[in-house]
This record gives structure tokens, C-alpha cells and sequence, in this order.
């Protein structure tokens, strides 16, 4: 991976003046590249991780599962664009085994969730079936733990 992108992929906060120095080049050189990376569709925009529970933000979280029919001409594709720009949708997947789509959602409330899967997911032309799942909790989002460093929590070996 391009060792520029490997930097913010672990950390988008970096200024482009540290990144600079980080690759040995110059800051504009960096601003250059990340222009490129931007014009170019490799670099879609910059997310921060944030801990829901820490800030007392109350939001609803489901994992949904849809099985479509593939449209002839577009195959999965169409369909997937449709229902990834809906608001409510955070992710879309295509996945592989029991069912074609991973939908993940958010919502204030579980019948916001619930609205959205009942009379704007399940009602469209294509697709077959949906199963809800949930969040209760994250433990790790994007590869970051979301209780802080782990604890080794083995207990001591005495003779």
C-alpha cells in the first residue's frame, strides 16, 4: 500500500506538515498527492471513530441481511446504489454465502430501524427477504477498541 495512505488509513488527524516529514518530503508534495488521491476517487473523505456510549448519544444500530434478485444488466449493482443512498444506510455490502447484501443502519430509535426495513427496504422491487440483526454493542470499530487498550487479564503463575 501506498505508504501515504497507510498513514491516514491509521490516523486521518495527521497534518499534511507531520505527514510530510513522516514520508521525507515537503508539504506541498503531500498536499499535491492528497489532491491527486482525492481527484483521482481513491481517497473518499476522512472519518473520525467516535465512542457513542461516552458521549450519551442514544442511536440505534442493525446489521441487515438482504437476499435480491439480480437485475439483468446491472446484476447485483443497481439495486445495491439504491439502497446504499438512502440516509439511514451507513454501509452496503455484497457478500457471499446465505444471503447477497450486508446493510448496516442507523436510526434514533428501534421503530426509525424498523420503519426504514418495513416500508423502504422490504418494499423494493428486487428484493426477496430481510433479517435484522441489532447492535447491543461494539467492541472494536474499525479496528479500534473502543474500551481503550485491553488489560492482560491472565492471572499470575505461581509455583
Amino acid at each position: 500500500m501506498d505508504p501515504l495512505l497507510k498513514l491516514l488509513h491509521d490516523d486521518a488527524s495527521i497534518p499534511p506538515a507531520h505527514l510530510a516529514g513522516l514520508l521525507g518530503c515537503t508539504e506541498p508534495e503531500v498536499r499535491a498527492r492528497l489532491k491527486d488521491l482525492t481527484d483521482s476517487g481513491i481517497l473518499l473523505g476522512y472519518r473520525a471513530v467516535l465512542n457513542e456510549e461516552k458521549l450519551g448519544r442514544d442511536i440505534v444500530r442493525a446489521l441487515i441481511e438482504v437476499k435480491i434478485t439480480p437485475e439483468r444488466g446491472g446484476g447485483f449493482d443497481k439495486l445495491a446504489e439504491r439502497i446504499a443512498r438512502h440516509d439511514e444506510v451507513r454501509s452496503c455490502h455484497l457478500m457471499s454465502g446465505g444471503y447477497d447484501l450486508l446493510v448496516e443502519v442507523e436510526g434514533g430509535n428501534l421503530r426509525e430501524v424498523a420503519a426504514f426495513v418495513s416500508e423502504k427496504l422490504s418494499t423494493l422491487q428486487g428484493v426477496l427477504s430481510t433479517a435484522t440483526h441489532f447492535v447491543l454493542r461494539a467492541y472494536k470499530e474499525q479496528g479500534i477498541l473502543m474500551a481503550g487498550e485491553a488489560k492482560d487479564e491472565r492471572l499470575a503463575v505461581t509455583p
